[in-house]
């Protein structure tokens, strides 16, 4: 049933935002900039979060009832009450304070992933499969969403906290120009595949051991083709897709001592995208495995996937949970290492093994392909490989896809 307070909120539309909109705050920070996405974020992140409240109230009690979900329920109406309290932010003080609410709420919200997964799983069959994915695929855009708008304004406010930070200054080709908060500007897809490609290697090595001949990733194409955009979610985009091909190689060949075939790798660049296509010789997908690729909760192997979410404490979908945690500062600029000094996700390191396999990377590497107007198009070939194509807006004026109310009435 909705409160008074929910019903209010839940009237309000999300305001879609896109990676240029979130750069112009930053491009020029002042004060007055600072405190206009502060006072974005606090009318937004309730706004979205009613929203999701509504969702799961729709839901059959007997849904509901599943212990995972009620405490996603629970977790998500704390952060709504918190939200909806905090009153106008007018100063860089109340700035400060409201950063501590949304850096708390985020470490909180840390678990949700995978207990929506979880709980997915365990529901089957008390709904139907189409709508257990709709669910969980506006779950977590919205999810994705609120992460974005949170984590950005708190970069933000760390850069204008920061002893560099000159709000009149001319751009200069400084590191920081490089990257308005939580945007990287100029995203170099070449520089992303390579070093992606270099972890998955070690990953792969921990896995199967260090004997294993490992198969090359060669890149052509456009190599100097860049774009804007959140540069932890194209790793763990990259990096997914990457270690999915070299798994599928490295155990398709495991009885053979030859050099295994090569990760083929092409950037294609047009006025409007970037076109990223990895293919593999990995024997392709399983037949039973492949009309349920893009779903949550269909398909074989369901008491493994949730075996294996039960052993994940946190899922943020970043590219450290693809990697091993010893491991997870090797290989980064300077400019990486600062995503890593904020509560951002890069920041939040999980145990999972690395051949850990969970069942939902796919279906989360499509919701975030496809949040800032991309797409993300497997095509299998059994027997042989798999071509994944992986689709970028290259100019960062498309909004974010975000569920309206008009949508969600419809369902």
């Amino acid at each position: 049933m909705l409160t008074l307070p929910l019903l209010r909120w839940v009237q309000r539309e999300a305001r879609p935002i896109s990676l240029r909109r979130l750069t112009f705050f930053g491009r020029t920070l002042t004060e007055s900039r600072l405190l206009d996405s502060a006072n974005y974020c606090r009318l937004e992140l309730p706004t979205r979060i009613a929203h999701r409240l509504r969702d799961v109230q729709t839901l059959p009690y007997v849904v509901v009832s599943n212990p995972h979900l009620a405490h996603v329920y629970e977790m998500y109406l704390r952060a709504f009450e918190r939200f909806r309290r905090v009153p106008e932010i007018k100063t860089l003080e109340d700035n400060d304070r409201y950063c501590k609410i949304l850096e708390e709420t985020l470490k909180e919200h840390a678990t949700v992933i995978p207990r929506l997964a979880i709980g997915v799983l365990e529901v089957r069959g008390l709904m139907r499969p189409e709508e257990t994915d709709k669910f969980m695929n506006t779950m977590l855009r919205s999810r994705i969403s609120r992460r974005v708008i949170a984590e950005q304004h708190i970069a933000l406010t760390e850069t204008f906290n920061s002893p560099w930070h000159f709000p009149d200054a001319q751009p200069t080709n400084d590191q920081h120009t490089e990257n308005v908060g939580e945007i990287f500007l100029r995203c170099n897809a070449k520089e992303v595949l390579e070093r992606c490609g270099k972890n998955m290697q070690e990953l792969v090595k921990r896995a199967y051991g260090p004997h294993v001949v490992l198969p090359e990733v060669h890149i052509t194409g456009h190599l100097d083709a860049t774009f804007p955009y959140i540069l932890t979610h194209l790793e763990y985009l990259v990096g997914e897709l990457l270690r999915n091909s070299m798994q599928a190689i490295i155990e398709q060949r495991q009885s053979k001592n030859a050099q295994p075939p090569p990760i083929e790798v092409l950037i294609c660049e047009n006025a409007q995208h970037v076109i990223i296509r990895i293919s593999d010789q990995g024997g392709g997908i399983p037949t039973e495995i492949l009309p349920h690729l893009w779903s949550f909760s269909k398909g074989p192997r369901r008491q493994r996937r949730l075996e294996n979410l039960a052993r994940v404490p946190k899922l943020l979908g970043t590219m450290q949970e693809l990697q091993v945690k010893e491991d997870s500062s090797k290989g980064q600029t300077k400019t990486e290492e600062a995503h890593h000094d904020h509560v951002g996700s890069l920041s939040s390191l999980t145990s999972r093994p690395p051949d850990l396999r969970l069942g939902v990377g796919l279906p989360m590497c499509k919701i975030y392909a496809e949040y800032w107007a991309g797409s993300l198009d497997i095509h299998s070939l059994e027997g042989y490989g798999v071509d994944a194509f992986l689709q970028i807006s290259k100019l960062g004026n498309k909004n974010e896809r975000v569920t309206t109310r008009a949508t969600m009435d419809a369902v």
